[in-house]
């Protein structure tokens, strides 16, 4: 007997065995099945839109994560600054005040801007960075060049994740949660196939057996991950 997937699941954990059950479903010539067939083309749409959901997720996480690094090169490079604004050589501390004046003008409030408007700032922050006088000003003060390149490079990876984060925010609003269609995927799993498939493998064990035994040991495989979990208290992960 095929047992129920259990509602207790990540998400994460239902989009993958959701998509090895229509791996597994799909290796078999089964589509001759009229009921069968609509059971699983049901379950790969809703499947699909799981996987959408979970992929918006894990944009987003990323997108965050960019900025939380470039935030904190923001601060890395203001307090190297502020430092050497009172180093005991003249020529150090005028070029790092010179410089902590052209950071001043942005400060670093820009760290709780939207993610649009601090990337706008950013990167005209950093265009008056590069400009003659300031490079002059940046050769003098230790590891100043290093900071730089290091918050440049932290602008261009937020930047270059920037697009799919943005689609992935456009279609929050019109496409269903992760958790919601988690609920509909197990509902399909477990009130159409999981009870179609025993009942006709005990009719014709030679037509639909394997495939029985196929997914009774992948949703077998998904709980104990669940069981276990549950014994140790563990956390969810990012797609839940």
């Amino acid at each position: 007997m095929i047992p129920l997937l259990m509602i207790r699941s990540y998400n994460t954990e239902v989009d993958g065995t959701s998509t090895q059950i229509i791996q597994s479903y799909d290796a078999t010539t089964l589509n001759t099945d009229v009921s069968l067939e609509q059971i699983m083309t049901a379950l790969k749409a809703e499947s699909a839109l799981l996987s959408a959901a979970i992929g918006r997720i894990k944009e987003k996480s990323e997108q965050k994560a960019n900025d939380e690094i470039r935030d904190e090169k923001i601060t890395g490079l203001y307090y190297l600054l502020l430092s050497f604004s009172h180093h005991p050589d003249e020529e150090i501390r005028n070029a790092a005040l010179s410089l902590l004046e052209i950071f001043d003008h942005y400060g670093l409030a820009i760290k709780d801007e939207s993610y649009t408007r601090e990337s706008s700032l950013v990167h005209s922050m950093l265009d008056d960075l590069a400009k003659p006088k300031a490079l002059a000003s940046i050769a003098l003060v230790p590891q100043c060049a290093e900071y730089i390149a290091a918050l440049q490079l932290a602008q261009d990876n937020f930047e270059a994740t920037r697009l799919s984060y943005e689609s992935a925010q456009a279609e929050e609003g019109t496409l269903g949660n992760a958790t919601k269609l988690k609920k509909e995927v197990v509902t399909l799993l477990n009130g159409q196939l999981v009870p179609y498939l025993n009942v006709v493998s005990q009719l014709n064990d030679t037509m639909y057996g394997a495939l029985a035994r196929t997914i009774a040991q992948l949703i077998e495989a998904n709980n104990e991950v669940v069981k276990k979990r549950n014994n140790t208290g563990g956390e969810p992960d990012a797609g839940d």
